[in-house]
């Protein structure tokens, strides 16, 4: 037991005994930058999100993109990436809670250089060919529907070998990694890299259930394989359909070493919904980024009626309902911070018994700015398939 000697030892001090009023106390407490937890509000018993659920069109983001291709030079310091970001109207920054999304546009022939950044991030390409992410000297082709991967701190530059422009959804971590001060980025010291071959990932770890042995070494967090191709995907949600039916089926991309997610704080999902009736309505903790890849339908979150079509970008906030109805078979590419929430027990979800009424309908801005004869890019506009192995 410490004495009153001991020059270590915790006391209260010198304790005034008067009475303090309430006021007097909170204002004491806040002169020395401290706050009674009897101050603040109580916990609430379900999470109350500032994120909105909102919609960005094709229709108005592609030719804005466009407009930036003419406009900002990727090698003149206008900035290296031609990233036009969704900026939800409820938060200060961000898509999500954790993540920005973002379309970014590639002019034909065009590359944008190397640098490498804290933040982990994907591509998923909506419309172009011919077009490669370089991933620490991985080249990995984008077609249209094609995941890539880039892990923080993983070099990456973007070339454009066609003739037509391409653009591709970015779903990156930085307003978490922001939120935990820990943002770090850092240009190549030559621009672009060297290349080390075209699919290498793919060639080592593409095989689905099958592995060298001895397997390949790898101990990074995250997924060896660089490039999920669409058609594998395409193949694997109609096989879970044909097992499973119902109204939609989803699939994750996965880490095919430790069956865990492909980016240790992104979860990347592909659902396709069929027609037939809504999906029932679910909800789950963490913010959504939803992609439109592929078909019309329509989405209600908390009562509001989203209509979407190919190249749409929506969000559904953290335990927000949602269902989904479609005209014509839809496949929604999904980016969330799920994977993150798993990792610390606080992802939940629950299907709901009862079905949501519509209350109101979403009306996007628009910006009369744009010229309705601004040229369209058409999502997931593909040239003639790339032969296998070719290095364009």
């Amino acid at each position: 037991m410490a004495s009153e000697t001991e020059p270590n030892a915790l006391t209260l001090g010198d304790v005034d005994t008067a009475e303090v009023a309430f006021d007097e106390l909170c204002g004491a407490l806040a002169a020395r930058d401290l706050k009674g937890l009897w101050s603040r509000p109580p916990l609430p018993l379900e999470p109350r999100p500032m994120t909105r659920p909102h919609l960005w069109r094709w229709d108005t983001v592609a030719p804005l993109a466009k407009q930036a291709g003419q406009v900002l030079d990727l090698h003149s310091g206008d900035g290296q990436r031609r990233a036009l970001q969704f900026c939800n109207p409820g938060l200060k920054a961000g898509t999500t809670e954790a993540l920005f999304g973002a379309y970014q546009y590639l002019e034909a022939g065009e590359t944008a250089p190397a640098h490498r950044h804290s933040p982990a991030a994907i591509r998923f390409m909506m419309t172009g060919s011919s077009v490669y992410t370089t991933v620490d000297g991985d080249a990995c082709w984008m077609e249209p529907g094609d995941l890539v991967l880039t892990p923080n701190w993983a070099w990456h530059d973007h070339t454009n070998k066609s003739d037509q422009p391409a653009i591709w959804l970015d779903v990156i971590d930085v307003v978490l990694v922001a939120t935990l001060e820990t943002v770090f980025f850092e240009d190549h010291p030559v621009g672009m890299q060297e290349l080390t071959g075209h699919g290498v990932s793919e060639r080592r770890f593409g095989g689905a259930g099958l592995r060298g042995v001895p397997a390949p070494a790898h101990t990074k967090p995250y997924s060896p394989l660089m490039r999920y191709p669409y058609a594998q995907t395409d193949a694997a949600l109609e096989a879970l359909h044909e097992q499973d039916g119902g109204q939609s089926v989803t699939v994750e991309y996965k880490n095919p070493v430790t069956g865990g997610p492909a980016i240790p704080t992104i979860t990347c999902e592909m659902t396709r919904v069929y027609p037939g009736g809504p999906t029932p309505p679910r909800r789950q903790t963490g913010g959504r980024i939803h992609t439109v890849f592929r078909g019309c339908g329509r989405s209600l979150i908390d009562g509001t009626e989203f209509e979407w079509g190919p190249g749409d970008v929506f969000v559904v906030p953290s335990w927000v309902p949602v269902e989904h109805e479609v005209t014509e078979t839809a496949d929604l590419f999904v980016g969330s911070d799920r994977a993150v929430l798993e990792a610390l027990h606080l992802h939940r979800e629950e299907e709901l018994s009862e079905r949501q009424e519509v209350t109101d309908v979403f009306r996007p801005r628009t910006d009369p700015g744009v010229p309705d004869t601004e040229p369209r890019l058409r999502v997931g506009a593909l040239a003639e398939p790339r032969p296998a192995g070719a290095n364009r």
